[in-house]
C-alpha cells in the first residue's frame, strides 16, 4: 500500500519507553486491546516507523487468545495485517490463527553456509561464480527449476521438505542437523491444500523468486567478529573467510495456500465465529476449529517447501562451486552454519506467568531466536544458543547472531532483516538500476540482476541502517551479535 494510504495515526505520542530499546503502549489506548502492544526500537528507529506500524500492532492486541503482549521488532514496517517484524503468542484453546500474522511468502527464511574459502581465493573469480550461480538457480517472477517433480512428488516434498531432497540426493544429512525443525516440520497435509496452489509449487523448488530474495558470496572481515568463541564453534574461523547467504521462501506455493484461507476466513470470521476487528487483513479462525486446523496443516506444507526450496539452492551452490573451482564440494568446505524461519506460526512451550504453556506463536519477518541448552537448538550449538541469520541490504552487509537467555521476554524472537523504510514503487522513482549496478561494481559488489527496475527497488537506501537494527536487538536482549558479513557478489531477484 502506498505510504500516503496508510493510516494517520496517534499512537505514536502514547508509546512510553520501559527498557533499553523498549516502548509499550498501554491497552486502554486503543478500544479493544486485550494485551498492551510492545515495539523493540531505539528512539531513531521509533521515529522512523511509519504511522501504520502503530495501528497495526495495537490491532494485532486485539485478537482473541492472545497472551503478554502483541509485539514488533526494530525492523518493523507496514505489512499486511500484522506489520512485518510482527509476533503474537495465541493460547491454542481460545486463541486465533490468522495468515496475516504469518505473512504470504509461508517460512521465507535465510540459509547461511560457510567455505574454507578465503577473498584472495575467490577475488579474481567472483564474476565467473556469481554468473554461474545466476544461470544454475533461477531467480525471478514464475521462474522454474531444474526438477521436474509429478504431482506425487511434489506431495511428498510437502510433506518431508528437506528430509526428501537430501533422500534423493539434494544434500548431505548433516544438513538437516542444522535447519530449523530439521528441515521438515510435522502435521502437514497436502489434501488441505487447493489444486491450484499445488500446480502453482510443483515447479518451484529450487528457485531464488524476486523482490528482496537474493542469493549472496560474502566474506567475514576480522574486525567484524564480535563474538569469537562462537564464531570458531559455527565454523567461522579463517580471516576473509568466504561464506555464502541466501534469502527465499515457499514462493507461489505459499502465497497460494495464504490467498485461499485469507478468503475463507474473512467470509467466516463474522459470520461463524463472532469475531469483529478493524482489519479486515487480521482475518482468523479458532485454531482448534476445522477451518483452523486445515490452515495449519496447509501452512505446514508451505513451511516443508519452503525448507526443500532452500535444500536445493544449496545443492545448486555447491555444484557451481565445484565446478567453477575445480575441488569437491567437501573440500571447499560448503557446510551449513543454519537455516532459520522467519514468517511461520508454530506450537511452542514458553513460559508466562510462572508456569509452561503451550502456545501458538505467530512470527511474521521475525526469527526465532532460541537460548543456549533449549529444545530444539542444535547439538552443536548448546553452548552457545541458536544461530539467527539476519539479512541487510546487497549494499551494506548482514549479519549472524545468537539466541539468549533474556530473549525469553519475547517468547525468544528477534528481528529478520533491516526492514524497509521506503516503498518499491519509491524507491524505483529515486533510483536507476544501472547507476547502481555500476557503484556497486566500483565498491567491489558484483551483481546479477533479473531486472534493473527489481534492482532499483532494492537500494540499500530503501532499508533502515542494518547496524542499527542489530544494535536495538542487543540493547533490548533479544539477540547478541556474533559476526557481520560484507557482500562480495549478489545473485537478485
Amino acid at each position: 500500500m502506498p505510504a500516503s494510504d496508510r493510516p494517520r495515526s496517534n499512537l505514536r505520542q502514547k508509546a512510553t519507553q520501559t527498557a533499553a530499546a523498549t516502548w509499550e503502549i498501554a491497552p486502554d489506548a486503543k478500544k479493544g486491546m486485550r494485551v498492551p502492544a510492545r515495539i523493540y526500537a531505539t528512539p531513531q528507529l521509533l521515529a522512523e516507523m511509519d504511522d501504520g506500524v502503530f495501528e497495526q500492532v495495537t490491532n494485532v492486541a486485539m485478537l482473541p487468545g492472545i497472551v503478554d503482549h502483541a509485539f514488533c521488532m526494530p525492523d518493523g514496517h507496514w505489512g499486511y495485517g500484522f506489520p512485518i517484524g510482527g509476533l503474537a503468542a495465541m493460547d491454542p484453546e481460545h486463541g486465533v490463527i490468522s495468515p496475516g500474522g504469518i505473512g504470504f511468502d509461508i517460512n521465507c527464511g535465510m540459509r547461511l553456509v560457510r567455505t574454507n574459502l578465503t577473498y584472495a581465493d575467490v577475488r579474481d573469480r567472483i564474476h565467473e561464480l556469481v554468473d554461474a550461480l545466476y544461470k544454475r538457480v533461477p531467480a525471478g517472477v514464475g521462474a522454474r527449476g531444474f526438477l521436474k517433480l509429478s504431482d506425487e512428488e511434489f506431495r511428498q516434498v510437502a510433506l518431508h521438505g528437506a528430509r526428501w531432497c537430501v533422500e534423493h540426493g539434494y544434500g548431505w544429512p548433516e544438513d538437516l542437523a542444522n535447519t530449523e525443525e530439521g528441515g521438515a516440520i510435522r502435521g502437514a497435509d497436502p489434501d488441505k491444500v487447493s489444486a491450484r496452489a499445488l500446480d502453482r509449487g510443483r515447479s518451484q523448488v529450487g528457485t531464488l523468486g524476486s523482490g528482496n530474495h537474493y542469493l549472496e558470496i560474502q566474506i567475514v572481515k576480522p574486525e567484524d567478529v564480535y563474538d569469537q568463541h562462537a564464531a570458531q564453534v559455527l565454523g567461522l574461523t579463517t580471516a576473509n573467510q568466504v561464506v555464502i547467504m541466501f534469502h527465499c521462501g515457499s514462493r507461489g506455493f505459499g502465497h497460494q495456500i495464504a490467498s485461499d484461507y485469507v478468503q475463507t476466513f474473512a467470509s467466516l470470521m463474522q459470520k461463524k465465529f463472532g469475531i469483529e476487528l478493524p482489519d479486515r487483513d487480521l482475518a482468523c479462525a479458532p485454531f482448534r476449529s476445522p477451518e483452523g486446523q486445515a490452515y495449519f496443516a496447509a501452512m505446514k506444507c508451505a513451511i516443508n517447501m519452503s525448507f526443500a526450496n532452500r535444500q536445493v539452492i544449496l545443492h545448486r551452490v555447491r555444484e557451481v562451486f565445484s565446478d567453477v573451482l575445480q575441488r569437491d564440494a567437501r573440500e571447499l568446505g560448503l557446510e551449513m552454519v543454519y537455516d532459520v524461519c522467519h514468517n511461520t506460526a508454530k506450537l511452542e512451550e514458553h513460559e508466562v506467568g510462572g508456569r509452561r504453556r503451550q502456545l501458538l506463536v505467530h512470527r511474521k519477518g521475525a526469527t526465532r531466536a532460541f537460548a543456549a541448552g533449549m529444545a530444539d537448538v542444535p547439538a552443536r550449538c548448546h553452548e552457545i544458543g541458536q544461530p539467527v541469520i539476519i539479512g541487510g541490504s546487497m549494499e551494506t552487509g548482514s549479519y549472524l547472531l545468537r539466541g539468549v537467555a533474556s530473549g525469553k521476554q519475547a517468547f525468544f524472537t528477534t528481528a529478520h532483516g533491516s526492514g524497509r523504510t521506503m516503498s518499491r514503487n519509491a524507491a524505483k522513482r529515486q533510483f536507476r538500476g544501472k547507476d547502481l549496478e555500476r557503484d556497486l561494481a566500483r565498491r567491489g559488489i558484483y551483481v546479477r540482476a533479473v531486472s534493473y527496475a527489481g534492482l532499483a527497488e532494492e537500494a540499500g537506501a530503501a532499508y533502515k541502517d542494518i547496524d542499527a537494527v542489530v544494535a536495538a536487538t542487543a540493547a533490548a536482549g533479544l539477540s547478541q551479535p556474533v559476526a557481520r558479513f560484507t557482500p562480495i557478489g549478489n545473485v537478485k531477484g
